[in-house]
């Protein structure tokens, strides 16, 4: 949740083409000097781009076969609190005391096919936990799945079928991406499967503390294509029909606000689930903030002298996890981070970049300011400790 009262949903779990010819060009350039009076005409660049104001149209017969539907299911075993396993309780209550109840809970989202063999992605939290994943192509064919490996912290997931000459999506680049360009998403928002909804990029690069998702370690694709609850792991896809990011959260209350993967992380994420059925990521074990001096006078009038704090910019650690990598290499609280691995950072979202490129157990190293002096200091990532919901 940001300061400012933004709240994140993630959706599954609620229910380049040829330009116009030089000969064209030159006929539109004729015309335009044989009739000046009439001004020519600009399409916009949705359409100029892809020279087909009717793309969509393409892009939907050419790889709607891929999208899939899935369905999950987990049981959920409520507990009976501890009181009444005591024989003291049971003498009063006998058989009449509570029992464990079993409840299920069902999830829908979407996938896109990526293997002729049935591998298929999806988000993480569309498939978290379940007992059960079945998975619904477009011709109507229904299959279960089988999760070959989940990774919360990015929200990605691979799934397998057992099915043979599969379409497939292609896969475009994610970090070409510029804002104003046309994308098409594909998917089943709230049951109403093979949707199709168009719109433009947004924006690129928005942190996951920008949309108040602090727990995932993603830089997100804003659109304004329509999601809603159910498009999650859908495909947002270019002009060229290519997938460039996994639809997966909108923010609370907001309209024409949508955020999904950018598919190089994902493609990078989905090879290591395929390979060994999860991810670690590299974790340090601290609490910090970006430096402004707002927030440095805030922190002098609390602590007053017990803080030495001489920065006016950088990254301020306000928590050492105790026996993490970065109570073991010695940082402290206070410190303020001015570099990793040689590469200058002033906000939080830089460092948790630059330590998701890091590999454990090899010292990454960190420049800290601490009372005025420069520190050299040497830390070891370890595995990321990851909290599984349920």
């Amino acid at each position: 949740m940001l300061s400012y009262g933004v709240a994140v949903v993630f959706l599954g779990s609620c229910s380049v083409l040829p330009a116009k010819t030089f000969e064209a060009q030159q006929n539109d350039t004729q015309a335009q000097k044989t009739i000046e009076s009439n001004p020519v005409f600009v399409p916009p660049q949705i359409f100029s781009s892809s020279g087909d104001p009717n793309f969509v149209v393409k892009v939907v017969q050419q790889v709607g076969p891929a999208v899939v539907r899935i369905d999950s299911s987990r049981t959920i075993t409520s507990r009976v609190p501890n009181e009444f396993n005591d024989p003291f309780f049971r003498r009063f209550f006998g058989d009449s005391a509570p029992q464990p109840r079993q409840r299920v809970e069902r999830g829908s989202g979407s996938g896109f096919i990526i293997n002729s063999s049935g591998q298929i992605l999806t988000n993480s939290h569309v498939v978290d936990g379940a007992d059960r994943v079945t998975v619904t192509l477009k011709d109507g064919r229904t299959f279960d799945g089988k999760v070959l490996g989940e990774d919360p912290v990015t929200d990605v997931a691979a799934i397998k079928i057992d099915a043979n000459n599969l379409p497939t999506l292609s896969v475009g680049n994610s970090d070409a991406l510029q804002p104003g360009e046309a994308v098409v998403a594909i998917g089943n928002p709230l049951g109403l499967n093979n949707t199709v909804t168009s719109g433009i990029i947004s924006a690129t690069g928005r942190s996951s503390s920008d949309i108040g998702a602090s727990d995932k370690r993603v830089d997100y694709i804003q659109t304004d294509a329509a999601i809603n609850p159910g498009n999650s792991g859908g495909p947002l896809l270019n002009a060229r029909g290519q997938v460039i990011a996994m639809n997966t959260a909108i923010i609370r209350g907001a309209q024409g606000l949508g955020f999904a993967i950018p598919i190089n992380t994902v493609q990078r994420i989905a090879q290591e689930l395929i390979a060994t059925g999860k991810v670690d990521h590299p974790y340090l074990g601290v609490q910090m903030v970006t430096l402004t001096p707002e927030i440095k006078e805030r922190i002098r009038n609390r602590a007053g002298d017990r803080l030495n704090l001489q920065a006016d910019e950088g990254v301020l650690l306000v928590e050492i996890v105790p026996r993490s990598p970065a109570s073991v290499a010695g940082l402290r609280v206070g410190d303020v981070i001015k570099s990793i691995n040689s590469q200058p950072v002033t906000k939080i979202e830089e460092v948790q970049r630059l330590v998701e490129k890091s590999k454990i157990g090899t010292k990454l190293p960190i420049e800290v300011e601490r009372n005025g002096q420069i520190v050299q200091l040497g830390v070891q990532p370890a595995p990321l400790p990851v909290r599984r919901e349920g």
